[in-house]
């Protein structure tokens, strides 16, 4: 994955793929979120249990977005410090056509470390989103309460996500005998996401719904099994996809950013580190 700047500048040490990647990851996370923000606002106000207009509609799209902000880097840094940690340190003692374990054991790792930092962040930017006013501080309980839902949600998401995108990558690095630019790299990356979105939309229904509810609802109405049922058995399928087309169109736009973000940054990090 690192291999384009070898040619002219050695290998990139471990720390410096370490430290790239947590630069990389918080530059990329941060302008994608913000970026994006009004279509996961309409995505949010989509899926919520209190209905499209009555969470606000078309207005103030971008309410919500200062958790986003303070919390995107972070989250993304953590994500990618991960991945490339558990990558640079397994696939040595690994053989080339298990490597695709690896990526799905560290999206997997990556997802659950990430989710320390964007649960909290994700519960209170959807209930600022669904403009539900809450009259007192959110305890700590409530804004941990949608983590198994999240976990639940992005591991999937990660062990889709990750792997098709190294997949595609050296697909296209065996088609076009070079390695990726941070371009393709981006376009790559945009197309697993398309797909784990697609797939995952249940989950993040459930998972939205599980934010959104009342702070003094009971651990058993939030779980995600009754949830997904109460969905289900309220509006059927197309309830369980409520707000696809903004999330897959969000995040196969975001996957484009984010992935090119990353790979950009991640190329000027270890040219200069290298030097």
């Amino acid at each position: 994955m690192f291999h384009k700047q070898e040619k002219s500048t050695g290998n990139p040490s471990r720390r410096d793929v370490l430290l790239t990647s947590f630069i990389s990851g918080a530059f990329a996370g941060i302008v994608c979120d913000v970026t994006l923000f009004p279509l996961d606002t309409l995505k949010t106000r989509l899926q919520s249990q209190h209905g499209f207009f009555q969470s606000g509609g078309f207005k103030q799209l971008y309410k919500g977005i200062g958790p986003v902000v303070l919390g995107s880097a972070p989250s993304a840094a953590i994500f990618f410090i991960t991945y490339e940690g558990i990558k640079q340190y397994s696939q040595p003692y690994i053989l080339n056509q298990y490597h695709s374990i690896i990526h799905m054991v560290a999206a997997c790792s990556s997802e659950v470390t990430a989710c320390l930092v964007r649960v909290p962040v994700e519960v209170i930017k959807q209930r600022k989103q669904a403009l539900l006013s809450d009259t007192h501080r959110l305890r700590l309980k409530t804004l941990y309460r949608g983590y198994g839902s999240t976990v639940l949600r992005d591991l999937p998401f990660g062990v889709i996500q990750m792997p098709l995108w190294e997949y595609f990558k050296l697909c296209w690095i065996r088609h076009v005998q070079r390695e990726c630019t941070p371009l393709e790299g981006a376009t790559c990356g945009s197309a697993s996401v398309a797909i784990s979105a697609a797939i995952t939309t249940p989950l993040d229904v459930a998972k939205t719904r599980i934010m959104l509810s009342s702070t003094s609802a009971e651990k058993e109405e939030v779980k995600i099994s009754v949830m997904l049922k109460e969905i289900y058995k309220d509006n059927g399928v197309r309830g369980l996809f409520a707000g696809f087309l903004p999330r897959v169109i969000g995040f196969t736009i975001g996957g484009f950013i984010f992935f090119g973000v990353y790979e950009q940054v991640r190329e000027f990090c270890i040219c200069n580190f290298s030097q």
